[in-house]
């Protein structure tokens, strides 16, 4: 046992009574009042610093506020903050009438991810204008969204990494009940739902975790302040509040998937690590509903042992956003060298990514100036996730620029190609797939003006050594935030309706095409033609061979294919159209020309 066994926090329905509990291991007296019905109630202590209470008077709808000592707060584990991050709780039943009962998400390896914001994926900045794209991700060919933090964050304009109630669905987009209607809508559409959590740190304003106990330690600390108390004194009221985030969303939120947010920036050095209790955690959460869930993170330790299974003493994540494979793709088409880029050598590196998964698995890094990483032998491909975009890689350069806005298209589309090709989970950022400028650079609503000119100067600090000369996109700025939300009528045009039309047919030749589908990186080799920039991937699959060409030069090159078989060319990135690309008969040929930054697939006959 190494868990206190607690299964309820904050104020949850539970029949016909509702229970209240708080952690406040240091308080002396704790009441829950609810100014409207002018009544309070107060909590007696229990176990490990938890106060209780039951009651039947309480009615969903009613605002309260936690009084730790005579101080009123907010409670953390509240499940809805209607006036913000700085008002009243408000009491939530979470019942739904959910129609997803026979519905089964995808199998690992046949997610195909769709990153989106809520707040600037459609004008309406919601849930509901999410709901009402289902038909148009569906017809894209996406099995499922991953949606970017919705915890409940200051103000109205957030990427959401800055939220301070972590079981709080965000207020502007709808609140618990429209996530419910989202993940059901999902369901029905046979769409799964990967929902982004932060569990390495809490944002500055509005939290009031402190107040109420040991939440956070000064043993280390992260770019965001305090780490998170996951292995000093009193660390078990942490560890708990996570474990019932993890629960909700998958119980009560029927959540498919996690995402968890930088967790090398979880410092935990107790026995059993965090992470391998929520691998237990949802392991329970699966046995008991006989549906999968799945666990990914974002992690940049190239560390095999958040993959490796429990048995082996693993973390057990099912799989890995893999920023190493982004980075050596963009410096192969061109990305300046400069900060994390610096030690990315181009299509050399995106040979060892294909093979290897990590370009850095225990050899000398430069820019850490240390040796870095380990191996992955016997970790299957799909779990690593792969993009040539997302909202980190996108929207943490200075302008946000798109890949649209710094690369003609014929580049963006051997991106892509260079993609979905792989033995890895492929992921693409909204708008990616009609080839948006529309820009993502970071925003934010506080209200603080301190805190807000320490979020401006920390920007323009931390991408100095890229954009030194630019021009500085105020945060803060409502603007700035207005020209993220994706135009919709963009996909008018003849160019995007062609762009969108590449996607299409680039997401059903992977779902579709025998030897893509779930290949497995010992399935395929990766070798480097330098003097030609092409890159060329081999690989064998249910009796027969396909081979990769990717031109990542601005001249033609000729390439010749094996001689032992005999070739037919399947996929071709020069065209456009998503008819063309499905339906051509290409003929055969013994001799691949490909035209300036192209990807081309054939297949043995």
């Amino acid at each position: 046992m190494n868990k206190t066994g607690i299964q309820q926090l904050g104020i949850r329905r539970n029949g016909d009574v509702w229970q209240i509990r708080v952690w406040a291991p240091m308080a002396k007296n704790v009441l829950c009042r609810f100014y409207q019905k002018d009544m309070e109630i107060a909590l007696k202590p229990q176990q490990y610093g938890y106060w209780y209470a039951e009651t039947d008077l309480l009615t969903a709808g009613d605002l309260y506020w936690i009084s730790v000592d005579g101080n009123e707060l907010p409670d953390p584990i509240s499940l809805s903050q209607p006036e913000g991050v700085h008002g009243p709780s408000k009491v939530v039943d979470l019942t739904f009438s959910w129609t997803d009962k026979d519905y089964r998400p995808p199998a690992l390896s046949d997610f195909i991810i769709y990153e989106l914001h809520v707040g600037t994926f459609t004008s309406s900045h919601d849930f509901d204008g999410v709901i009402k794209k289902i038909p148009y991700l569906k017809d894209l060919g996406i099995t499922a969204i991953e949606i970017m933090p919705v915890a409940q964050f200051p103000g109205e304009r957030n990427w959401g990494y800055d939220g301070v109630f972590p079981f709080a669905v965000q207020h502007s987009y709808g609140g618990a009940s429209e996530l419910q209607r989202l993940v059901n809508s999902c369901h029905e559409a046979n769409i799964a739902v990967i929902l982004d959590v932060v569990y390495n740190h809490l944002g500055p304003e509005g939290n009031y975790f402190s107040n109420y106990g040991p939440y956070f330690t000064d043993k280390y600390h992260t770019p965001w302040g305090n780490a998170l108390n996951y292995d000093d004194s009193y660390c078990h009221g942490q560890r708990d509040l996570v474990l019932n985030n993890v629960r909700m969303w998958f119980e009560d939120f029927h959540i498919d998937a996690l995402r968890l947010d930088a967790v090398h920036a979880i410092k935990d050095f107790n026995a059993v690590h965090i992470l391998q209790q929520i691998r237990k955690e949802t392991d329970e959460i699966i046995a008991k509903s006989g549906k999968n869930h799945f666990l990914f993170i974002e992690c940049d330790l190239n560390d095999r042992r958040f993959l490796d299974p429990l048995a082996k003493n693993g973390f057990g994540m099912d799989a890995q956003w893999l920023d190493e494979f982004h980075h050596a793709l963009r410096v192969s088409v061109g990305e300046p060298k400069k900060g994390y880029y610096e030690e990315f050598n181009g299509l050399a590196d995106l040979a060892k990514a294909y093979e290897k998964a990590y370009v850095f698995d225990g050899n000398y890094s430069p820019h850490r100036e240390k040796f870095f990483g380990t191996d992955t032998l016997g970790i299957k491909g799909d779990h690593f996730i792969v993009f040539c975009q997302n909202h980190d890689q996108v929207g943490n350069r200075m302008m946000g620029d798109r890949a649209a806005s710094l690369y003609p298209v014929e580049i963006t589309r051997l991106m892509a190609f260079a993609v979905f090709i792989s033995p890895y989970l492929p992921l693409l950022f909204m708008g990616e797939e009609w080839g948006t400028k529309r820009a993502f650079p970071y925003f934010t609503s506080h209200s603080d003006p301190k805190l807000v000119e320490q979020v401006r100067q920390g920007r323009k600090k931390e991408f100095e050594d890229f954009f030194e000369d630019s021009e500085f996109l105020d945060p803060q700025d409502e603007t700035t935030f207005r020209n993220t939300v994706l135009n919709w009528d963009e996909q008018d045009s003849e160019v995007h309706q062609k762009h969108l039309s590449y996607y299409r047919s680039l997401i059903a030749f992977r779902k579709t095409n025998p030897g893509l589908k779930n290949i497995q990186r010992d399935e395929m080799m990766a070798k480097c033609l330098p003097d030609q920039k092409v890159l060329i991937l081999s690989m064998r699959k249910n009796n027969s061979s396909l081979v990769v060409l990717m031109n990542f030069s601005a001249t033609v090159q000729q390439v010749t294919l094996p001689e032992d078989l005999q070739w037919k060319m399947i996929f071709n990135t020069n065209e456009m159209d998503a008819a063309v690309l499905l339906d051509t008969d290409y003929a055969q040929t013994t001799v691949a020309s490909l035209k300036p930054w192209s990807g081309q697939v054939y297949i043995s006959i």
